[in-house]
């Protein structure tokens, strides 16, 4: 990350930033969004209990040719949803719906993580709001075969010992709806992924939460995709390598795409 990036984030608080941060009422929720920069809009989607922070060492990149659109997803952040149910897909029209609040017909779309898998969603459910997409981290369905079998093992221990217990407070009751979320959630097919018809970009690291097999096979079952295995990166591609994340992730918006 380059020391200008490093004093801008400094100087922004973003996720917090009351300058520019807003509410929108959206599908009975008040999500909260921020926006920075001008140009063709391009929309952030942040992973599991994250936030609009989490795009912090990119923001600041993009948003000096795009108009950056970022939100705390529904139950996250600022987004608070008092509801007991929680659905990728729910998230994915979200999005949709904020772009129609927003006045934006469609956008490039990049998602980490969780929202990598809301990045597939959109493209999937309102296919006319996605120009491109760009998804690090993401996966197909929750069980071992896409994500590390020891991170798969912890979660069953933890959803073993807690799928029972009382949750008192609030926050307790939020923190298991987003875990819950990711146990039993998403279930895409790979037949679903033949339907994306924007050209895609894959990306996950070579030491991912989800399994580099995992990966190609999101790849390989879109009609026009990329794939990107960025070398000595976790889940976190977009922080581990930020300078480079955002030039090829820019690159990729940028050049038409190229049968491969």
């Amino acid at each position: 990350m380059t020391l200008t990036s490093l004093c801008q984030d400094n100087n922004i608080p973003y996720g917090n930033n009351l300058r520019v941060g807003k509410f929108y009422n959206i599908r009975g929720i008040k999500i909260y969004c921020e926006i920075y920069g001008s140009g063709k809009p391009l929309l952030m989607i942040h992973g599991n209990g994250g936030s609009i922070e989490s795009f912090k060492n990119n923001i600041p990149y993009f948003s000096k040719k795009y108009k950056v659109i970022v939100a705390d997803s529904r139950s996250q952040g600022k987004s608070k949803d008092m509801s007991d149910s929680l659905s990728f897909e729910m998230m994915a029209d979200d999005e949709a719906a904020l772009l129609d609040v927003l006045h934006i017909d469609s956008a490039y779309v990049l998602g980490w993580s969780d929202g990598g898998i809301n990045a597939l969603l959109l493209a999937l459910r309102h296919p006319e709001k996605v120009i491109k997409l760009a998804s690090t981290g993401a996966n197909l369905w929750p069980d071992s075969t896409a994500i590390i079998p020891s991170l798969w093992k912890e979660d069953k221990l933890n959803y073993d010992s807690s799928k029972d217990k009382h949750f008192a407070t609030t926050e307790e009751k939020n923190d298991w709806k987003l875990f819950l979320l990711d146990w039993f959630q998403p279930n895409i097919t790979l037949n679903d992924l033949h339907s994306i018809n924007c050209s895609s970009l894959i990306i996950g690291g070579d030491h991912d939460l989800i399994k580099i097999e995992h990966t190609v096979l999101i790849y390989q079952n879109i009609p026009h995709a990329y794939l990107w295995i960025v070398p000595n990166s976790g889940h976190g591609t977009l922080i581990e390598h930020t300078d480079e994340f955002n030039k090829i992730v820019d690159d990729f918006f940028i050049n038409p795409f190229h049968s491969r």
